[in-house]
């Protein structure tokens, strides 16, 4: 395989795997992040929105509220579980004008201009090109559509995050991490680069501080369950596991932390209307 569907099978089996934790009350930030991009992207009545890396529907089903029965929403990710719980959330809601796919967002098959909004929340860093990832996803958008990316600011969930490593160089150094993708974009200097590098301009960027609370290490346990972490703990056999998970909580728990950081940021660009 070559990079890209590397990088995309690894996005899939970690979000399959996570799916039993992803909707876990500690980590209700997926849903509290995607209403407000949707918010900030200010869907309108009758709008047609395509959501990529919509997960189990933090943005998709705020934004099918949002565009009401006239309106429709495509919401698309790698992950098949994480389809099939956003599918069953907006059957419980009764919002029967989103449609689901399991399926690769650099190759929907859209014509160019499809799109009144395009929202990405967290998903364009799983791709080793975001620059043609962000391209892909503005070739989609119509003139005076928006497109909303959201994606993840510095020190992310530290110091859990920091915690978490740690534990994991103890073991299996080979699975270290010492870069995240998103380090790239999680200034607004860095994304509004990359925006530019995409032929997007003039987007509205807003960075976000934020803290999420921890009732206790535990807590930790579940969101690293239930997001990209489970990737790498799905590669630790039995034993290894346990040593690192005692070793995370036991570092979380010496640093007294009661929260862990989510800070974030919002960018959202409107496409011109070319004069006639």
């Amino acid at each position: 395989m070559n990079e890209l569907e590397v990088a995309k099978a690894k996005a899939a089996a970690a979000y399959n795997a996570a799916a039993d934790y992803f909707d876990h009350p500690v980590s209700s930030f997926w849903h509290r992040f995607g209403r407000e991009t949707v918010d900030r992207v200010d869907l309108r009545p009758g709008e047609c929105v395509l959501d990529v890396c919509c997960g189990s529907g933090g943005s998709a089903l705020p934004a099918a509220e949002r565009v009401g029965p006239k309106g429709r929403v495509i919401a698309v990710d790698l992950a098949e579980r994480l389809i099939a719980l956003a599918a069953s959330k907006a059957q419980s809601k009764g919002l029967d004008t989103i449609e689901f796919r399991v399926a690769d967002m650099l190759v929907l098959g859209y014509p160019d201009d499809a799109f009144d909004a395009v929202i990405c929340v967290f998903g364009v860093f799983f791709v080793p090109d975001m620059t043609a990832a962000i391209r892909e996803l503005w070739r989609m958008v119509r003139p005076g559509g928006r497109l909303a990316i959201t994606t993840w600011g510095p020190n992310l969930f530290e110091p859990a995050n920091g915690a978490f490593w740690s534990a994991i160089r103890q073991e299996r150094p080979d699975l270290y991490r010492g870069f995240n993708p998103w380090d790239r974009i999680s200034q607004p200097t860095g994304l509004r680069e990359m925006l530019a590098e995409a032929g997007v301009s003039g987007a509205d960027i807003v960075a976000e501080a934020g803290r999420h609370p921890l009732q206790s290490p535990d807590d930790w346990w579940a969101i690293a369950m239930g997001s990209g972490y489970r990737g790498t703990l799905a590669q630790l056999d039995p034993q290894t596991f346990s040593r690192v998970r005692e070793t995370n909580l036991s570092l979380l728990r010496a640093s007294g932390a009661t929260s862990i950081e989510t800070n974030v940021l919002y960018a959202v660009a409107a496409k011109e209307i070319s004069p006639m």
